[in-house]
Parts: structure tokens; C-alpha cells; sequence
């Protein structure tokens, strides 16, 4: 039978507080006023323009995703947010289930490059508990997609967990990996403040095109033909494939639901993660719905062995 503590943990979370930050859109260049409000239980994440009049509220669902290109991108009726990948990696990590996400652009700021700033703003509104429990998206059936040499695979798995591996063919940037078992501490100890990157050719490209207006070495590492060009070098020998873990794990957020399955991505990107995404969405017979009672987290014990909710999940 599971504690009462251990129930605790499958219990819905919004934030304490309403608040609020200003920052540099990646591709504007101009600030941005990102506000996380508390939501009900049950209502799930979205995102709303307030630069718009009557924006309607656009679902954290994969369903919604518009664009994959440079960033993640969510629309509805016409309008779109775009660069939430690392806002919403921090809420998967931190189990948030229910918030309003309104932002005055049409991207969410790009702080430092990292998931760093969204997980110290939720630590500082503080998470409230909500008595409605919790449901999760579990994978039954391996589901796989591919493109050339790329790949991303959700598997079977007794938490969430993933294994993500790159190679760009850099010397410094080349045959990357990192395993990772996604609870909240170990996603704010070791993925949460790699920074996204760029080549400097790429991003002078970008800007000659009139995006990327905001991107500079304060937001990305970015990288000439043998060094880096951030003054204080990486934050991990390896910030680049972590980088790209912490991708994925806000891209997998737009499941609707926390994660039970392993994930596992060779060279993947926005693109094929949405891919997966909708993928595993599209059929049924490779992912279960389950509620967080009793009853059916014991049954979910009993066919994932060594299931341990409180430590994989919290």
C-alpha cells in the first residue's frame, strides 16, 4: 500500500503566487513581459497574447504546435507563441500542471538560453498542491520515428528517464551523450542551465534576415569554427547535448500529461520530437491514460517493475 506522503506527490500543482519578469526576445529583440498565474485544478497549461485584444488561450498540447523551425512554436486562430521549449521543460520538471502562461510578444523571452530562469521563477512564486490527483501518459509499445541518420524513440519505462546523443561534426560539438533519470532534482542539477547554441555563420545568417535580433553571447553559446565566443566558456564539458536533452524534455511535455516511458533521441530536433509527440498521440494501443488513485498506481506498480512514483515523478 503507498504512504499517504508518497500519494502526496501525485496530487496537481500550480504555482503559489501570480508572477512576473521582463526579458529579450530571441528574435524581436525586445522586451518581453512573461507572467506565470495560477490556474485551477484540472485546467491544464496555456499560453495567451496581451499584446493581442480577445487572443483566446492557446493549449500546451502538441495538437497546437504550428512550427518547428528554430524553436517550438504554438498557434491557434492565427496566432502564435513561440519559443516555449524551455518554459515548458521547467514546467514538466517542477510537475506543474495548471497555469496561465501570458506573455506581451509573440515569443516567450529567451533569459539566458536555459530552463534555468523558469525553474528559479516557479521556486520563487513557490508550488501549491491541489487536491484533484494527478494523470499521466504511460508507455505501453515502443514508438519510433526517423529522418536519415536522426532518430527519436519513447519506450516502456518505470519513470521518466531519457538518453539523448548528437554529433554535428565540430570539433568541439562531435559524438555527445547523456542519460538522465527526469526528476526535478536531477533536471535542475544537471540540464537546466545549458544554454541553447548557434554557429556564429548560422546566426549572422539569421540576423542578416531579420531574426534573431535579440541573440548575443548574454542568451546562447555560440560557436566559430574552433572555439567558443562566450567569454566565460561552457557551464558543462558537455552543455551542448544537455542543451539538447532539455529540448526534448519540453517538447515531450506537449503530451498534455507527465511522461512514464524512457526517452531516447539521436541527433533529434524540434521537428522529430513533435513528430514523436503526435506519433504516440495518434495511437492508442501504444500509451494508456492513468489516473493517480490508489488503485490504479498499484496496478501500474504491478506491471512496471521497480515503479518508484516518488522519486521518478516529484
Amino acid at each position: 500500500m503507498m504512504k499517504m506522503r508518497d500519494m502526496e506527490s501525485f496530487r496537481q500543482r500550480t504555482l503559489a503566487k501570480e508572477i512576473g519578469c521582463e526579458g529579450i526576445g530571441l528574435h524581436t529583440g525586445k522586451q518581453v513581459r512573461l507572467t506565470f498565474k495560477p490556474a485551477p485544478e484540472n485546467y491544464g497549461i496555456t499560453f495567451r497574447r496581451t499584446d493581442l485584444p480577445d487572443s483566446r488561450e492557446i493549449p500546451a498540447r502538441a495538437q497546437y504546435v504550428v512550427d518547428t523551425a528554430l524553436a517550438t512554436t504554438l498557434g491557434r486562430d492565427g496566432v502564435r507563441v513561440s519559443t516555449v521549449e524551455h518554459c515548458c521543460a521547467a514546467l514538466h520538471a517542477m510537475g506543474i500542471d495548471n497555469l496561465r502562461v501570458e506573455v506581451d510578444a509573440p515569443e516567450i523571452p529567451i533569459f539566458d538560453g536555459s530552463a534555468q530562469p523558469f525553474v528559479r521563477l516557479i521556486q520563487e512564486a513557490g508550488i501549491a498542491v491541489q487536491r484533484a490527483m494527478k494523470s499521466f501518459i504511460v508507455i505501453r509499445r515502443p514508438v519510433r520515428v526517423g529522418d536519415g541518420n536522426k532518430s527519436a524513440e519513447l519506450s516502456p519505462a518505470n519513470g521518466f528517464s531519457l538518453r539523448c546523443h548528437i554529433d554535428f561534426r565540430h570539433p568541439l560539438i562531435s559524438n555527445q551523450e547523456i542519460g538522465l533519470d527526469c526528476s526535478a532534482a536531477n533536471f535542475c542539477r544537471e540540464i537546466a542551465s545549458a544554454r541553447t547554441f548557434g554557429f556564429l555563420k548560422d546566426i549572422e545568417a539569421l540576423k542578416n534576415a531579420g531574426l534573431a535580433k535579440g541573440g548575443s553571447v548574454n542568451n546562447a553559446i555560440v560557436v566559430d569554427g574552433f572555439s567558443i565566443l562566450n567569454p566565460e566558456g561552457l557551464r558543462f564539458a558537455d552543455e551542448f547535448v544537455r542543451h539538447k536533452a532539455l529540448d526534448a524534455v519540453g517538447d515531450l511535455f506537449l503530451l498534455g500529461r507527465p511522461l512514464i516511458g524512457h526517452l531516447s533521441i539521436d541527433k533529434s530536433g524540434h521537428a522529430l520530437n513533435h513528430q514523436l509527440a503526435m506519433r504516440v498521440l495518434s495511437d492508442p494501443h501504444c500509451y494508456e491514460i492513468v489516473s493517480a488513485t490508489p488503485s490504479e498506481m498499484a496496478r501500474i506498480e504491478a506491471t512496471l517493475p521497480a515503479f518508484t512514483p516518488a522519486e521518478a515523478l516529484a
